[in-house]
């Protein structure tokens, strides 16, 4: 009953504020319904559920011909750990929400539409069947429309809500056919009768090896849409165009985590084939997104990158087998990547202040504007280098605990499978030092040095208690300690110790020594090529550089995808228009000419022939029979000259002939 209400609270204050309209301002009900979930999921689900028996409750739904579907809940660890970050992500997303949006004209719709998405993730998190979970999945992407286009006046906003929600459209796709191949293999949706200790997938012979390749590949294609894993990744960076709070939440723990918790539940599906699959696109994601946020200049397109990189490492992890792992950094991502984001939200609030004090033409995401600011942004600056330190994975941070549980057992399964497969955890290894490098390129751009800009009323200031207060509480758990006592360990972490998950390989603990230490001073090094480049302005590369263009443009895919699917599909629109418009038409038309033609040479014909012989006939008949009448009018004198004129005429032909 506590998740249930942890679920409806939040419907709940959609309802409300939908009813209240333009009065529902002040966001209290939304942040009334947030908080008394996140308070139901600690004490009332998460805390009694943990490390116990799993709890499920079933409700006959409705029914096809023989076989009937159910509704319910399924609480284990991996559903209240969810449904617990879910919560406690957007509950300092809400607070910071109240100062960020103060005074937006469509504030009213903001908190309708965020509560709604809320309702929407933590409905998802819980469901325990494959069917219900999809409605939950399609009304998270309904609602991240909605707020990525909040500001629908922007034309960008519309663009970047229509791509997501496209583009989002071929992993739901995936994910139904996905449903639909495990309905007919195990004529069941149910994630306990699937995936129980007994259940279907364990116990039943599976189908063939190309059919469950088949089956694990749709669930995956819905999960590479939803957590943005190449080639489906573009939608990410424009999300952007909606408000920070609202970045920070998708980005963190809410829609983008739901494909790495999809794939981890139906993990028992994949075989060896789609793992492998999984893993290399994990790995070319984390590559491609770290590579494309080195030259990026827009603060929160970088962090977009980020997120999209982390998100290949938590898929990689899936892929070697350790779905715990990928759980662990999805949780201490959650906290570390929600504040980076608030944090760079703190920063555009500052200087879209400054723009207006100034009247200045600039782009206040843009890091080239700023420098310096940690002289007046103090607060945020130490908050924002707590969650960059917990990014690149530095010790005494989550990061540092999570990023190695995934590096480490991939180095491990690499070296079980020998061969070429080393070469996935180097290049996850090589991703680490590049994202220490862009996250510590945009802390020096954005806090060191001197401001960028020439203005007369410099009126940057630290971000008031309510936007500064969710961060200190995001940057206290982005700490080692809120995850492990041990520092050092990832092992100890609650977070593992809730998932029983037997690796397929040998753990090799020589790793946990060298490979930390090599990543930290891979980080220190890159950190001081960056301090270099961009605190002492010796920056050594042509900024015309092919490859800096590359990675600007995100390896031209927007462009390729415009060419390839966007101007040939409107080739394509604009070529069956003019066939519909002149060979369909134009034959209709023609047909139509023909028949309309036709149509008046009939009535021609029935008008002038036919009409014309019967009223000849009628009227020579009428005629007659007038004169006919006219002799017999029962005069004699008429009957005695017809008859001598009839007599006289015969009796001159008679002479004539």
């Amino acid at each position: 009953m506590g998740s249930i209400l942890v679920v409806l609270l939040p419907f709940l204050a959609f309802l409300i504020q939908a009813i209240l309209g333009k009065r529902g301002k002040s966001g209290n009900v939304s942040l009334i319904a947030i908080l008394l979930s996140t308070i139901l999921s600690l004490i009332f689900v998460f805390a009694e559920v943990w490390k116990s028996t799993p709890i499920s409750a079933d409700y006959n739904w409705f029914t096809i011909g023989t076989h009937t579907f159910t509704i319910g809940v399924l609480l284990n660890n991996l559903t209240v750990l969810m449904q617990l970050i879910v919560c406690v992500i957007a509950l300092p997303v809400h607070i910071y929400s109240r100062t960020y949006m103060k005074g937006d004209p469509g504030i009213h719709r903001y908190w309708m539409y965020l509560s709604l998405f809320c309702f929407s993730m933590l409905g998802l998190t819980i469901s325990n069947n494959l069917l219900m979970m999809y409605i939950f999945w399609e009304l998270v992407g309904f609602a991240s429309y909605l707020l990525i286009g909040f500001w629908f006046t922007k034309e960008s906003a519309v663009q970047a809500n229509k791509k997501a929600f496209i583009i989002n459209r071929i992993g739901d796709l995936g994910f139904l056919l996905g449903i639909a191949s495990v309905y007919s293999i195990y004529g069941s949706l149910n994630l306990v009768e699937l995936f129980g200790k007994e259940g279907l997938v364990s116990t039943l012979p599976q189908a063939s090896a190309g059919w469950m390749t088949f089956t694990g590949i749709c669930f995956f294609v819905g999960a590479m849409a939803k957590s943005a894993q190449f080639p489906l990744h573009v939608w990410l960076p424009d999300a952007m165009e909606g408000p920070t709070a609202v970045s920070s939440l998708i980005h963190a723990a809410t829609m983008v985590a739901a494909g790495v918790f999809l794939i981890s539940t139906v993990f028992p599906l994949f075989n060896e084939t789609v793992l492998l699959f999984i893993t290399i696109i994990g790995t070319l994601t984390a590559l491609l997104s770290a590579y494309f946020a080195l030259s990026q200049k827009d603060i929160k397109r970088i962090l977009a990158f980020s997120t999209i990189s982390q998100l290949g490492y938590m898929v990689v992890a899936v892929g070697v087998g350790a779905w715990d792992a990928a759980m662990f950094h999805l949780a201490t991502h959650a906290f570390f990547k929600c504040l980076l984001f608030l944090s760079a939200g703190a920063i555009i609030h500052e200087m879209a202040h400054l723009k207006e004090a100034n009247h200045l033409d600039i782009d206040p995401q843009d890091i080239n504007n700023m420098g310096g600011l940690r002289k007046w942004m103090p607060k945020t600056f130490m908050l924002m280098s707590i969650a960059s330190l917990a990014l690149a994975g530095f010790p005494l941070t989550s990061g540092f605990l999570s990023k190695d549980a995934i590096l480490i057992s991939t180095f491990e399964w690499a070296l079980h499978h020998g061969q070429g497969f080393v070469i996935i955890p180097i290049v996850l290894t090589i991703v680490s030092i590049l994202t220490a490098f862009y996250i510590g390129r945009l802390v020096f751009k954005v806090f060191f040095g001197e401001f960028r800009l020439q203005v007369e009323k410099m009126n940057i200031h630290e971000a008031n208690l309510t936007m500064i207060g969710p961060m200190i509480f995001l940057a206290i758990c982005s700490l080692f300690f809120v995850f492990s006592w041990n520092p050092l360990a990832y092992h100890h972490s609650f977070i593992l110790s809730g998932f029983d998950v037997k690796y397929s390989f040998s753990e090799i603990h020589s790793l946990h020594i060298i490979l930390p230490i090599f990543l930290t001073l891979g980080s220190a090094i890159s950190w001081a090529i960056g301090w270099k480049w961009y605190v002492k302005n010796k920056y050594p590369l042509n900024a015309q550089n092919g490859w800096i263009a590359l990675s600007q443009n995100q390896g031209y895919l927007n462009e390729i995808y415009q060419k390839a699917f966007v101007n040939s599909t409107l080739s394509l629109s604009n070529g069956l228009y003019w066939f519909d418009r002149n060979i369909i038409d134009g034959f209709v038309n023609m047909l139509a000419s023909v028949v309309r033609g036709t149509a008046q040479l009939s009535s021609w014909i029935d008008r002038n022939i036919v009409d014309g012989l019967v009223n000849t006939i009628g009227g020579t008949t009428y005629y007659i029979g007038h004169l006919l009448r006219w002799v017999q009018n029962g005069r004699l004198q008429n009957y005695l000259g017809f008859a001598f004129t009839v007599l006289l005429i015969g009796i001159i032909y008679l002479i004539l002939k």
